[in-house]
This record gives structure tokens, sequence and C-alpha cells, in this order.
């Protein structure tokens, strides 16, 4: 009986993953992939992509055959896992033969000639017997895979883990290593290609990673141990260096790395300024608000309508004078969405809240107040943060010069101009950068402090806080108003970044999220929220050039991330203990 189980359990995981792979090809996937390589001249990211599903349907065939059988049953559990591999190659075969026949494209569009040119390699229908053999090949590492000791798969996991890292992020290391001179320039192209890593790169970065993983498994503790029993000012100084290498880093970046890099950083930085505002909200608070795009929208257009120079603009002042203005009005704004909500909880909560964000951002693009917000046109001509003094406006349509204070230029880390026009992404690093740190250093501070633990007991119940003589009433209208400052601050940086604003800019999405960010760093965490932000925000930045599949591959990384690490990336330490008492009490 077990052994008729295993092999339909071996028929299952080949068909499944079979359908996978069809899907993955159908969609267009393995057309748009092959235009990158993992390793140039050896195995393209669509190829990769397809001989992972075949490896994946080997692991799990195998695994279940050793629940079946027994550990011992190695024979039937590697054939198992080649047959898996071999189905899924060969229902991707049938495919290939199949579309050779039948004109496909009529339903499915990306099923055409140059995808089957991809699956055969270039040598069309009488080459797909490579395709169920190249599968069972997958299938059987697969298998393999599951009886490799610890100390041998997890070096191995974390080398392959970087070279496909290393490979989707290629160019982007290329570029920054080229920008460094010409000893860097050599590096980056033995290292690095135009599409992918070169071969010497892929060999460098694997065995490099494993070098590092075994001697930290055999040598960690020791180390760990060493600085442990440091004194108290060794350690101190081993905190001020890292910190220092870690600002020296950061202050380097935009210098060295080029405007898109530079943009995403502040991108991300933008996200973790929202992010801590509903970390307040929610993650302290428990309060949740799917509306906190509202706040976003209010700060940036109380910027755009200060420092617009276009026909919107209202007093014309700089960035700095309208920044607090800007924050002031969204704390006026959660005061004005926290007050009626007060009495309403959980999903009910959400939906009010949902409702607020979908108002604000649908009377800002109305036609009815599109003399004062500009309406679909939105607000363009939006000041640049400026160190100086700006000159008196001459004309509505024509933007104030700003003047340095001193004289003559102050160049700051290669190329970088500071003493005038914060224009660039570049230059706006530097100041979405101290905000977020300021930001986060506010946040910790609260939730230190009386408040902070006020709103944690309300979050665990609000009944009970109110009967230790907690305000619900204040500590939450405190919670939506701070949080709403945070995120009002994000908007107003975003609008100088841009230049312009509009209301369709202000999506559900962005509150979406900031809500998934929050999750998947750590709920209450605030090195989660910032984990979370680089995470969701910065890495499928990154990946803009796989088109519309970043977001399948984020929804793919979401699922598997809440199975493996439900609390989080960086979790608190409130709510590591919290699940772990939980699955305790399970096991009890």
């Amino acid at each position: 009986m077990k052994k008729e189980n295993f092999i339909w359990s071996a028929l299952k995981i080949g068909l499944t993953s079979g359908a996978i792979a069809i899907f993955i090809c159908l969609i267009g996937m393995v057309d748009v992939f092959s235009k990158r390589d993992v390793v140039e001249e050896v195995i393209t990211l669509g190829q990769f992509v397809l001989l992972a599903t075949s490896v994946m349907a080997g692991l799990l065939a195998s695994r279940r055959t050793v629940h079946l059988l027994g550990r011992e049953k190695w024979t039937a559990a590697l054939v198992s896992g080649l047959a898996a591999g071999f189905i899924s190659g060969g229902m991707v075969a049938l495919l290939v033969l199949l579309g050779d026949k039948v004109n496909l494209r009529a339903i499915f569009l990306n099923a055409s000639p140059v995808l089957y040119e991809l699956l055969t390699f270039g040598k069309g229908v009488g080459n797909i017997w490579v395709l169920p053999l190249m599968g069972a090949l997958g299938g059987l590492l697969g298998g393999a895979y599951l009886y490799l000791p610890g100390r041998i798969s997890h070096p191995v996991n974390r080398g392959l883990f970087i070279i496909v890292f290393m490979a989707l992020f290629a160019g982007l290391f290329r570029v920054i290593f080229i920008n460094q001179g010409p000893e860097m320039e050599k590096v980056a192209k033995y290292l690095f290609g135009q599409t992918g890593l070169t071969k010497a790169g892929a060999l460098i970065f694997f065995f490099g990673v494993i070098l590092i993983t075994v001697f930290w498994t055999y040598r960690g503790a020791a180390v760990r141990a060493g600085v442990a029993r440091l004194p108290k000012a060794g350690q101190v100084s081993l905190r001020v260096i890292a910190i220092a290498l870690i600002a020296i880093i950061a202050l380097a970046l935009p210098g060295v790395s080029g405007p898109f890099i530079s943009q995403v950083i502040v991108t991300v930085a933008l996200f973790i300024l929202m992010g801590l505002g509903l970390n307040i909200t929610l993650g302290f608070a428990g309060l949740l608000d799917l509306g906190f795009v509202a706040f976003y929208a209010i700060g940036a257009y109380t910027v755009g309508l200060l420092t617009s120079y276009g026909p919107f603009g209202l007093q014309h002042i700089s960035f700095w004078e309208a920044i607090p203005i800007a924050v002031l009005v969204s704390i006026a704004a959660g005061f004005t969405l926290g007050l009626p909500v007060l009495g309403v909880r959980g999903d009910y909560l959400a939906i009010a809240t949902l409702g607020f964000g979908e108002i604000v951002r649908l009377l800002a693009g109305s036609d009815f107040l599109s003399p004062y917000f500009g309406g679909p046109q939105g607000i363009i001509g939006i000041q640049k943060p400026c160190i100086g003094v700006l000159e008196p406006f001459v004309k509505m349509d024509v933007p104030r010069v700003c003047h340095p204070i001193w004289t003559g230029d102050f160049l700051f880390l290669k190329n970088i101009t500071i003493g005038g026009e914060l224009g660039t992404p570049q230059t706006i690093y530097f100041v979405a950068i101290a905000a977020a740190l300021l930001v986060a250093f506010v946040a910790w501070r609260l939730r230190e402090s009386r408040l902070g633990r006020a709103w944690m007991a309300i979050r665990e119940d609000e009944d009970v806080a109110e009967a230790l003589g907690i305000n619900l009433i204040q500590t939450k209208l405190l919670a939506y108003m701070l949080g709403a400052a945070m995120a009002g601050l994000g908007g107003a940086i975003f609008a100088t970044l841009i230049g312009s604003i509009f209301a369709s800019s202000m999506q559900l999405i962005v509150s979406i999220n900031v809500v998934a960010l929050i999750i998947v760093g750590g709920m209450g965490s605030i090195p989660g929220v910032i984990v979370g932000a680089i995470a969701l925000i910065g890495l499928p930045e990154l990946l803009r050039e796989i088109s519309e599949f970043r977001y399948l591959l984020y929804g793919a990384a979401l699922i598997a991330m809440m199975l493996a690490k439900p609390e989080g990336l960086w979790p608190s330490q409130a709510a590591k203990r919290e699940l772990h008492h939980e699955n305790t009490e399970a096991q009890l």
C-alpha cells in the first residue's frame, strides 16, 4: 500500500510541476527571462526557472517517499524524484509537440515559435527528447539533495542563492564597479558580463560564499564568544566602528551608484517613513488603517500648494518652511480621521479607513476641486529643496533661483554639489535618509515610553487597558496623529522628488504595500519596517527590467516567507515570544 502511495505521489507531484512549467512558458516568463543569463554561455534565467521546477518536483517527491517508506529506502526516494522530474520535463515536451501541430497562439499569445526554439535550444521539435531528460536529471538532483548532510547542504544553498542574486543585479553591480575607475572596471568585466555573471565570477561567488559559510559554522561561536569577552570599552569601540563604516557607505553610495539606484533608495526611504508611521498605528496600537495613503497625499499636496511656481501655487515658500506646515496639516488630518472612528474595531475599522483614503484621492482628482488642487492635471512645478536663499518670484510660471549662501561650489562625494538646489535623486537621497533616521529615532523613543506601553496595552485588549486607567480616546488619537505626521513627511519629500503630484499616484496599492512591509518585516518592530521596505519595495524596483513578472515573484516570495517565517524577517521580541508560546501550547 505504501509502495503504491509513493508512486502515486511521484506522479501527482510530476504532473503538478509540469503544469507549473507550462504555465510559466505560456505567460511569457521563459521568453522574458531568457534575455538574462545566470551564467553567460552556460544557463539563462529562463532555463534556470524551468530546471528549478524539475529540481523542486524531485525534492518533494523524494521527501514524500522518505516520509512513507523511511530514510533508509534511498533508492526508492531517488527513483521517485527522477520520475517526478521526468514527468515534469515530459509535459513541457508535449507542449512543444502540440504547438508544432496546432496553432496555440489563437488562445495563448506567448505560445510562439520563439518559445519553442528556446525550449529546444534552437534545434526544433526533433530535439524535444532533451526536455524529459533534463527534467529527470533535475529531479534526480532534487532527490539526491535530500540526502546531503546539513554541513554540506547549507553552504551549497547559500552559494546558489548568491549566484542567482548577483546574476539578477549584475548590471547594477557592474555600473557601480565601473564608476570607481579603470582598475575596478577590469574587476567588473571579469566578474560581470552584459547579461549576467561570467563563468569566473560565478565560481568566485559560489566557492567564496561556501568558504565563508564553512568558516562561520566552525568558528562563528568562538568569534562571538571573543567579542562577548571584550571589556565594555572594546565593545563600544566595535559598535562605533561599525556605525562609522555604515555611515561612510551611506554617504558615498549616491556618488558611486548613479541616479537610478539613488532614486530606488529614496523610494525605499519614503516607504520606511510611511511604514514607521503605520507601525505606530497598527504595530503598536493595533489599529488597522487601510487609508494610510491619504496622509501621504495630504503631505504631498500641502508642499505642492505651498512651493509650486505653477498655476496652483499659493505662497511660494521654500521646502524647509513648507515641511513643518505639511506635517501639521497631516496631524490635523489624523485627528479628523481618528475622532469619528474611535469606537470602531477590527475589520470595520479597516473599511472605515479605506473609505477615508479613497475620499481623499477622489476629492484631490475631482473636477469640483480642480480650481484648488489641479484635479486630473495635478500640481506641477514644485520647488526642489534648496540650501541657500531663494530670489523672489518674477512671474507665477517662472521658478525662483536658488543661490548658495557661500560663494563657489562645494563638492561632496564625487560630483554632488551641495550649496544650491537639491534637484537630483543623488541629493534628495540625503534629505530622505536624514528624515528616515529622525523618524526611526522618534519611533524608537516612543516605543519605550509610557505612551508606547499604553498603545501596546490597547493592542492586546482595549477593555483591560481602559480598566487599567488608560484614556482610550487620547491614546488612539495620538497614534493616528503621530502616524499621520510621519506619512505626511514622506509625502512632502515625494512631491519634491518628482516635482509634481497627481491624485493617480495615491492609489490603494500604496496603503496595501505599507501594510505588507510591516507584516513581512515584523509587526511592531522598527528594524523590521526597514528590512520589509528593502525586501518589498527596493528589490522589486531594481527588478523593473523583468516587467510585470515582478509582481508574480513578489507574491510568490510573500507566500513562501509567510509559511517559513510567519513572525516576520526581523520581528520584535514580543512577537517572537507570542508565536513560540502558541507553538508550544499547540505541541502540548
